[in-house]
């Protein structure tokens, strides 16, 4: 054990957070009881507090899509009664289904009630990155003008390139997507699908480590979803529309990050809902 330490304070070598000591041993009981050095303890920090700030962020992307998405529903449906109101039913649907507190939801729908509220509009731009990527940037806003003068002005001056309509979109299938945050089975989740009359359905990992993603034909994402319920996986799962490319690229490194930063400054922007990307890594 006392060799094992004296190696430990060799290979540590001279630190800024090394108490300097002239007594071998003396060293030796310093460095072996330490467990994590505060440089080590401060990165560890400084990355759970930047993961916990994509998180909260990404929530209130999510939070303010559905308060928006309500609005729009109780002015087309012309009703706040979400039982009177197909289309505001199945929003509200949606966003429970993807976490959004209750009290969000009723504010929203009392603000679509008020005079001056936003006429929000759905609507989709597209565009090409670096190294063969491609993106479909979905907006939901009240301001149409400013709306596209604003995602312009992001993808040019990170180096993009704004495309004309459909020279993207066909390179993409619009399918309903579920996001569920632990591990699925394969064969359960096929049996709960046919219980749940879901006819199409694909299984494959999720973005992060431990997670799944259930693709399947827009019109069954609903009842996707209720398969998911039943299946007792309900906490946490997301469902929403996703536009999956059909031909995936491999970018170098390099582009990669550039196609990120591109992504990161439009979803900065308060008219855009998400991006969604071709690239493979």
């Amino acid at each position: 054990m006392k060799y094992a330490c004296v190696a430990i304070a060799l290979l540590s070598g001279a630190s800024a957070f090394t108490v300097p000591s002239t007594p071998a041993s003396s060293a030796v009981k310093q460095q072996c009881p330490s467990r994590l050095s505060p440089l080590f303890m401060g990165r560890a920090a400084a990355v759970r507090a930047a993961t916990k700030g994509k998180t909260d962020a990404k929530k209130a992307k999510t939070n303010g899509y559905y308060g928006k998405k309500i609005i729009m529903a109780v002015k087309q449906g012309g009703s706040p009664d979400p039982v009177a109101n197909r289309q505001l039913g199945e929003v509200i649907k949606a966003a429970k289904a993807n976490s959004v507190p209750t009290d969000n939801i009723n504010r929203a729908i009392k603000r679509a009630t008020e005079k001056d509220a936003g006429d929000f509009t759905e609507s989709t731009f597209e565009a090409y990155g670096h190294g063969g990527a491609s993106f479909i940037i979905n907006v939901l806003s009240d301001n149409a003008n400013r709306c596209t003068a604003d995602v312009r002005s992001t993808v040019n001056k990170n180096g993009g390139k704004m495309a004309e309509s459909g020279s993207v979109m066909f390179m993409y299938d619009l399918k309903g997507k579920v996001e569920v945050p632990t591990v699925i089975d394969e064969e359960e989740l096929m049996m709960a699908a046919i219980d749940a009359d879901v006819d199409d359905m694909e299984l494959i990992e999720g973005e992060e480590e431990g997670t799944s993603i259930v693709y399947t034909d827009p019109k069954e994402t609903g009842a996707m979803f209720e398969a998911i319920k039943a299946m007792g996986l309900e906490e946490g799962s997301k469902m929403s529309l996703s536009h999956v490319t059909k031909a995936p690229v491999e970018c170098t490194e390099e582009d990669f990050e550039k196609n990120m930063a591109i992504i990161d400054a439009l979803e900065e922007l308060d008219d855009v809902d998400s991006v969604e990307h071709n690239m493979s890594n």
